[in-house]
């Protein structure tokens, strides 16, 4: 038998409505999965007969997406739900020059991302940072691919072309875009412009299809 937290028990019985003889499939967000029946449904401890237990590799895939943070909280929110779905590894709130200040609920956004990993029957849970800038994120990333999507009307690759890539980074800017000094800064240090098509898209939009391009293939 297995225990479940609060928040997973929460998501079982109030989201999924699973009733008791229900049939489940369960991560650590660590590569363990498990098999089994609910035995109890309640939302605040929700008991698990196991069945089976397995480990799940990794991907050799490593998408890390870093993104603003948005004044609209539930627009990130949707974001965060949508790139966990989606599979990417690492998400990076970023505090670029037009970033709007706001509270950063981290185990508020992070339980977002675990109730998204059990939705889409993932096992591994993708890694959040805390609110970092722009600047410290440029500087410190290692993937052979990095990517910045912006609006301006520069030369720009389209982000199809790295749609193979296994390890890539890509930067989206806040509701302002980036600043022109930014975008200058990630191009010296080696980063791609890339366009997302031929529209402007809000952040959170931009985020889902960097995400859904480089995580699809």
């Amino acid at each position: 038998m297995v225990e479940l937290n609060e928040d997973t028990s929460r998501h079982i019985a109030q989201v999924l409505r699973m009733k008791a003889g229900s049939e489940l499939e369960l991560s650590n967000g660590a590569g363990q999965m498990l098999q089994g029946s609910l035995v109890s449904n309640d939302k605040k401890k929700c008991i698990v007969a196991v069945k089976n237990q397995w480990l799940v590799q990794k991907s050799n895939r490593h998408i890390a997406i870093g993104i603003s943070l948005l004044k609209n909280a539930p627009r990130f929110e949707w974001f965060l739900e949508k790139a966990a779905e989606l599979g990417v590894t690492e998400i990076i709130p970023l505090q670029c020059e037009r970033t709007e200040k706001q509270h950063f609920r981290f185990e508020r956004m992070r339980n977002i991302l675990v109730a998204a990993m059990l939705q889409s029957q993932q096992a591994w849970l993708p890694k959040l940072h805390q609110p970092t800038l722009l600047s410290k994120v440029m500087s410190n990333t290692t993937s052979p691919t990095k990517l910045i999507a912006h609006c301006l009307n520069n030369e720009k690759r389209s982000i199809n072309e790295f749609k193979t890539s296994k390890d890539s980074t890509i930067l989206i800017g806040p509701e302002g875009d980036f600043g022109p000094t930014e975008i200058e800064a990630a191009l010296k240090q080696s980063f791609t412009a890339v366009t997302l098509g031929h529209t402007r898209l809000r952040t959170e939009t931009a985020g889902m299809v960097a995400a859904t391009c480089l995580c699809i293939q």
